[in-house]
C-alpha cells in the first residue's frame, strides 16, 4: 500500500449526501459521495480519524488492493500477491466475506475460499472462529470483473458508540439519527426536542453535537489489531479535546416513564446529563422550552414498526395541532414509513428526502421550515 489510499465511509442508502456534508465539513481531503456511503483519500490516521470523529458513517474500510480477474486460479494468483503483512498481523485472527456482481466469477463462497486460503498460506494467520463479529474483517468485492479488497477498520459497527445499554423497541441507530439531525440543519448552537424520545437516541446525539464530543471517545477499533497501528500516535489523537459548553439544551419527553428513566442512564454514560433535560410527559403537554426557537425532532411509532396500524391518525394529528398551535419560529423534522400518518400532522413539509431502510422498513425524513 501507499502512503495514500482509499477510504470508505459506508452510510445506508439515501444518505449518501448527507455523510458527504459531515465529511467535507470536518476536512477530510477529496471526499466523493458513491452509492452506498463516501469515499475519501488518506492514509492510516486519516482511518482513526474518521472512526473517531464521523457521526454519520456505519463503518470505514481501507481499500487495500485491487486488480482485475476473470477466473478463480487468477484471483489465487493475484491474492498471494497482496501485501497482507503490511496490514494483517499474523497472530490476530480474520475472515473473509466476499461479493460478486456481474463478473465471470460469480460464487461469492468460492472468491471467500481463495482470498482466506492465499492469507493463511502467505501470511500463517488463523481463521475467526465463533462469532461473526470475531477477528478482523476482510471484505472482498467482484464488480465487473475488478476486484476491490478491503479492511473494515471499526470492528463493530459504528453507531455502537458505548453508552447505549438500554433500548426501546424498533430503536433508531445513532449513526443515522445524527444525518438526519444534520439534514435539518441542526448544529448544535440551538435548543432541540424530541417529545417521543423513546431511548434517547435524538437528544443524546444532539447533545453530543453541541458538546462538541467526538462519537468513538468510548470504544474501541478493529484498526487497534492491524501492523498498521501506531498506540502512541493514536493516543495523542484520542487525547485532543475540542470539547464547549452548549449554549442551548437538548429536551427529551415521552409517556412512558421507563423509557425516561433509560434516557437519564443513557445520557449519563454518555457524559451529556448536564446539557440534557428528560420528563414524563403525553403529547398534549408538551410546551416550548425558554429562550430562541429550535428544532423539533421526533421519531414516533409508524404502523407496522411497532404492531400499530391506521390508528395512530389521531397520535399524528394531536401532534401536529400541537405543533402549529405552540411552536411558531420552530422548525420540525418527522420519520416515518407511512406518508399519510405525516401529512396526517398538517404540517407545511418541504420536498422530502430518499427513503431510507430502517429496521427493515423504508422510513422517510419529512422536514419543515420555520412553523408560522
Amino acid at each position: 500500500m501507499t502512503d495514500t489510499f482509499e477510504i470508505f465511509l459506508a452510510t445506508a442508502p439515501g444518505l449518501e449526501p448527507a455523510l458527504f456534508e459531515e465529511v467535507r465539513g470536518k476536512g477530510f481531503k477529496r471526499p466523493k459521495a458513491v452509492p452506498g456511503g463516501v469515499v475519501i483519500q488518506g492514509g492510516w490516521p486519516e482511518v482513526w480519524r474518521a472512526n473517531l470523529w464521523v457521526r454519520g458513517a456505519s463503518r470505514v474500510l481501507a481499500r487495500i488492493a485491487e486488480f482485475r480477474v476473470v477466473h478463480l486460479a487468477q484471483l489465487d494468483e493475484k491474492a498471494r500477491r497482496v501485501d497482507w503483512a503490511g496490514v494483517l498481523r499474523a497472530d490476530v485472527p480474520f475472515r473473509v466475506e466476499a461479493s460478486c456482481a456481474k463478473s465471470r466469477i460469480y460464487h461469492s463462497g468460492a472468491a471467500a475460499q481463495r482470498i482466506e486460503t492465499a492469507i493463511r498460506e502467505t501470511l500463517g494467520a488463523p481463521m475467526a472462529n465463533g462469532q461473526a463479529e470475531d477477528g478482523v474483517l476482510v471484505q472482498v468485492r467482484l464488480e465487473n470483473d475488478q476486484c476491490t479488497i478491503s479492511v473494515d477498520t471499526s470492528g463493530e459497527p459504528l453507531h455502537k458508540r458505548g453508552y447505549k445499554q438500554a433500548v426501546n423497541p424498533a430503536p433508531m441507530r445513532e449513526t443515522m439519527a445524527s444525518l438526519f439531525l444534520l439534514s435539518c440543519g441542526y448544529d448544535g448552537t440551538e435548543p432541540l426536542v424530541d417529545p417521543m424520545c423513546g431511548a434517547g437516541t435524538f437528544v443524546i446525539e444532539a447533545a453530543e453535537i453541541a458538546a462538541r464530543l467526538n462519537p468513538g471517545r468510548s470504544r474501541a477499533f478493529a484498526f487497534e489489531h492491524l501492523t498498521t497501528f501506531d498506540a502512541e500516535a493514536w493516543q495523542v489523537m484520542r487525547a485532543v479535546r475540542s470539547g464547549r459548553v452548549p449554549v442551548a439544551r437538548c429536551h427529551g419527553s415521552d409517556r412512558d416513564a421507563g423509557a425516561i428513566e433509560m434516557c437519564r442512564a443513557n445520557a449519563e454514560r454518555a457524559g451529556v446529563t448536564a446539557f440534557t433535560k428528560f420528563r414524563q410527559a403525553p403529547i398534549s403537554d408538551l410546551t416550548p422550552p425558554e429562550g430562541p426557537p429550535g428544532l423539533v425532532i421526533v421519531n414516533p411509532p409508524y404502523g407496522s414498526r411497532m404492531g400499530e396500524g391506521t390508528d395512530l391518525v389521531p397520535l399524528y394529528r394531536a401532534f401536529g395541532q400541537v405543533l402549529m398551535s405552540r411552536f411558531a419560529g420552530w422548525r420540525v423534522g418527522l420519520v416515518t414509513a407511512d406518508s399519510r400518518l405525516a401529512h396526517a400532522t398538517r404540517l407545511p413539509f418541504l420536498p422530502p428526502g430518499a427513503p431510507v431502510p430502517h429496521g427493515g422498513l423504508r422510513v422517510t425524513l419529512y422536514r419543515t421550515g420555520p412553523l408560522g
